[in-house]
């Protein structure tokens, strides 16, 4: 079963239905790299083996009489600790909620269960979700698995370092300022926000106070190792299954590709950009030089939803997509990154997207001078996740970084 920890949810899947693996023997190799590995990466705040294990037999019993759920049937999966989970705590990794343990499960977290995926546990982050590094939580940092003395990213570093590490196969997240794309980034996973509000995000620390501001950015996000198995989790969390059909991703149509020109980004980054340019012009998409208004991104409440039903007709007029990269700097090592504080990562290329409330992902591209990951964001339209999904996963099939892992 270790074979297996870097294999796809649309692979796995396929041998669970066909009865070659067991959702028990998964989720037992899983728990075992886990307890192998996470003294060094703290990923996980809760980590539950006994129940996990208990829901595998239920799934492994199910399948075996022919009751088949789906592609997550059987799929160790994680939550981010900021959702709730009925009966398991849910801390936000701050002090004072510690011992907070809810009692309804949240949106995401129903419809995971619906599905017949295996909830092994809960994802460490920066505390409360204010900062890019998940450096501050009350349970203790968050390393990279691609190199311990460098951050995960953040807010939703321990999930893209779960899912880099091969600990669990998909992580449910959120995504405020790119807190799913900036460690998708940082671990070389793969990190998608839908369109806002396409997920329901109910069930977010359910009747704490909560930031007007905060709910209007915040997106659900996912993040997986393939682009194919985002679209599943999205099929599923957004109640299109057959709109989302995984199958669709390849047959893409010739579209316009708008490359952003006036990024924020040094010269490293830069360099793995245009590479990265060069593979889509390869695949003989139609691709135009753009801008994108950055500094109109600036909140205001009384604007936003006016904002978001005029962009996509000002920004996506002449370009299908938009493609620029995800981080703006090298992943910063730990040290470096404390100095500078909580938002030592910056959000200039991601926040945004977030504004407007358009889909977008974050996807490998390349390497730093470190021997960090990169990552190359795609983004589309209000409603274009669909697109979004289908570009990012022709390119990630011919430039196949997503197949590279770390060693831990």
């Amino acid at each position: 079963m270790e074979n297996y920890h870097d294999a796809s949810i649309a692979a796995i899947s396929k041998l669970i239905k066909d009865k070659k693996v067991s959702p028990v023997d998964l989720v037992d190799a899983c728990l075992k790299r886990i307890e192998k590995y996470d003294t060094k990466l703290n990923t996980f705040i809760t980590v539950l083996g006994n129940e996990t294990r208990k829901q595998a037999q239920i799934a492994a019993d199910e399948i075996n009489r022919g009751e088949w759920k789906g592609p997550l049937h059987g799929i160790p999966v994680a939550v981010k600790d900021f959702y709730d989970t009925a009966g398991i705590r849910t801390t936000a990794a701050f002090v004072h909620f510690k011992d907070r343990v809810p009692q309804k499960d949240a949106e995401v977290v129903k419809k995971l269960k619906e599905a017949g995926a295996i909830l092994i546990g809960k994802t460490n982050m920066h505390e409360l979700g204010m900062g890019t590094t998940s450096l501050v939580s009350y349970f203790g940092p968050v390393h990279n698995p691609w190199d311990i003395e460098f951050i995960a990213g953040g807010s939703s570093g321990g999930s893209a370092a779960a899912v880099a590490a091969g600990f669990c196969y998909a992580t449910i997240d959120t995504d405020a300022v790119g807190s799913c794309r900036l460690p998708a980034a940082c671990c070389g996973v793969t990190g998608f926000k839908s369109t806002y509000d396409l997920i329901s995000g109910k069930g977010i620390l359910e009747g704490e106070q909560a930031d007007e501001t905060i709910i209007k950015l915040s997106h659900v996000g996912i993040t997986t190792r393939y682009v194919e198995d985002a679209a599943i989790l999205l099929g599923i969390l957004s109640g299109h299954e057959d709109y989302y059909q995984a199958t669709g991703l390849s047959d893409h149509k010739k579209i316009t590709i708008g490359f952003v020109s006036n990024y924020k980004a040094n010269d490293v980054v830069n360099e793995v950009y245009l590479q990265a340019k060069e593979k889509f012009s390869s695949l003989g998409y139609q691709t135009v030089d753009i801008t994108l208004s950055f500094e109109s991104a600036s909140f205001s409440i009384a604007t936003i939803d006016q904002d978001r039903k005029t962009i996509s007709d000002q920004l996506f007029k002449n370009v299908d997509v938009v493609v620029l990269p995800t981080l703006t700097d090298l992943v910063p090592d730990i040290k470096s990154a404390q100095a500078k504080g909580a938002m030592a990562l910056s959000a200039d290329n991601t926040f945004f997207f977030n504004y407007y409330g358009l889909p977008a992902i974050s996807i490998p591209c390349g390497f730093d001078i470190n021997g960090m990951p990169q990552g190359l964001q795609v983004a589309g339209p209000w409603g274009g996740d669909d697109q979004v999904l289908k570009v990012a996963h022709v390119y990630e099939q011919a430039a196949k970084w997503n197949d590279k892992h770390p060693s831990l």
